[in-house]
Protein backbone atom coordinates (compact mmCIF):
# COMPACT_ATOMS: atom_id res chain seq x y z
CA UNK A 1 0.00 0.00 0.00
CA UNK A 2 1.04 3.81 -0.82
CA UNK A 3 0.11 7.06 0.34
CA UNK A 4 -0.20 9.52 -2.90
CA UNK A 5 0.14 12.47 -2.71
CA UNK A 6 -1.11 15.37 -5.39
CA UNK A 7 -0.79 19.31 -5.41
CA UNK A 8 -2.63 21.52 -7.71
CA UNK A 9 -3.80 24.49 -8.46
CA UNK A 10 -7.72 25.15 -7.72
CA UNK A 11 -8.21 25.28 -11.83
CA UNK A 12 -6.77 21.61 -11.62
CA UNK A 13 -9.68 20.10 -10.01
CA UNK A 14 -11.53 18.18 -12.78
CA UNK A 15 -8.13 17.26 -14.01
CA UNK A 16 -6.42 16.04 -11.04
CA UNK A 17 -9.90 14.09 -10.50
CA UNK A 18 -9.84 12.85 -13.95
CA UNK A 19 -6.29 11.01 -13.40
CA UNK A 20 -7.50 9.61 -10.07
CA UNK A 21 -10.34 7.99 -11.92
CA UNK A 22 -7.89 6.64 -14.98
CA UNK A 23 -5.43 4.96 -12.35
CA UNK A 24 -8.40 3.45 -10.82
CA UNK A 25 -8.25 5.34 -7.67
CA UNK A 26 -12.13 5.88 -6.33
CA UNK A 27 -11.56 6.82 -3.13
CA UNK A 28 -9.28 9.63 -2.36
CA UNK A 29 -9.70 13.29 -0.37
CA UNK A 30 -9.04 17.13 -1.62
CA UNK A 31 -8.24 19.85 1.05
CA UNK A 32 -8.02 23.17 0.32
CA UNK A 33 -4.55 24.84 1.27
CA UNK A 34 -2.67 27.77 0.32
CA UNK A 35 0.70 27.68 -0.94
CA UNK A 36 3.44 30.87 -0.23
CA UNK A 37 7.14 31.05 -1.39
CA UNK A 38 9.51 33.93 -0.11
CA UNK A 39 11.95 36.13 -2.61
CA UNK A 40 14.77 33.68 -2.17
CA UNK A 41 13.30 31.05 -4.23
CA UNK A 42 14.65 32.76 -7.58
CA UNK A 43 12.77 32.19 -11.11
CA UNK A 44 9.48 31.31 -11.00
CA UNK A 45 8.66 28.60 -13.43
CA UNK A 46 11.00 26.84 -11.90
CA UNK A 47 8.49 27.19 -8.39
CA UNK A 48 5.30 26.03 -7.15
CA UNK A 49 4.18 28.91 -5.98
CA UNK A 50 4.53 32.63 -7.45
CA UNK A 51 5.45 35.48 -5.23
CA UNK A 52 1.82 36.74 -3.75
CA UNK A 53 1.06 38.21 -0.17
CA UNK A 54 -2.24 36.52 -0.11
CA UNK A 55 -0.90 33.63 -1.48
CA UNK A 56 -2.29 30.82 -4.36
CA UNK A 57 -5.43 28.62 -3.94
CA UNK A 58 -3.92 25.32 -3.98
CA UNK A 59 -5.52 21.53 -3.49
CA UNK A 60 -4.43 18.56 -1.90
CA UNK A 61 -5.23 15.55 -2.91
CA UNK A 62 -4.53 11.76 -1.11
CA UNK A 63 -5.70 8.27 -1.31
CA UNK A 64 -3.94 4.98 0.45
CA UNK A 65 -3.68 2.69 -2.97
CA UNK A 66 -2.28 -0.48 -4.41
CA UNK A 67 1.08 0.51 -5.63
CA UNK A 68 0.67 -0.06 -8.93
CA UNK A 69 -2.17 2.35 -8.79
CA UNK A 70 -0.14 4.88 -7.51
CA UNK A 71 2.66 4.50 -10.09
CA UNK A 72 -0.29 4.77 -13.22
CA UNK A 73 -1.52 8.14 -11.34
CA UNK A 74 2.06 9.24 -11.42
CA UNK A 75 2.83 8.46 -14.66
CA UNK A 76 -0.72 10.00 -15.98
CA UNK A 77 0.89 13.59 -13.93
CA UNK A 78 3.92 13.15 -16.14
CA UNK A 79 1.99 13.40 -19.17
CA UNK A 80 -0.60 15.54 -18.26
CA UNK A 81 2.46 18.07 -17.43
CA UNK A 82 4.10 17.34 -20.54
CA UNK A 83 0.98 18.07 -22.79
CA UNK A 84 -0.38 21.36 -20.96
CA UNK A 85 2.86 22.47 -20.46
CA UNK A 86 1.33 24.82 -17.39
CA UNK A 87 3.58 27.56 -15.24
CA UNK A 88 2.14 25.53 -12.47
CA UNK A 89 2.32 21.93 -13.44
CA UNK A 90 0.12 19.43 -11.01
CA UNK A 91 3.39 17.78 -8.45
CA UNK A 92 2.43 13.90 -7.47
CA UNK A 93 4.47 12.04 -4.73
CA UNK A 94 3.93 8.50 -3.43
CA UNK A 95 5.22 7.08 0.28
CA UNK A 96 5.14 3.95 1.44
CA UNK A 97 2.53 2.70 4.20
CA UNK A 98 4.44 0.81 6.57
CA UNK A 99 1.54 -0.51 9.25
CA UNK A 100 -2.26 -0.01 8.66
CA UNK A 101 -4.84 -0.69 11.44
CA UNK A 102 -6.55 -2.96 9.21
Amino acid sequence: MKLLIITSIEEDLKAVSSIMEKAGITVFSVSETIGHKTEEHGYLPDNWFGKNDDGVNALFFFSFTEDEKAVHAIELVKLFNAEQKKNFPIRAFISPVEMTSY
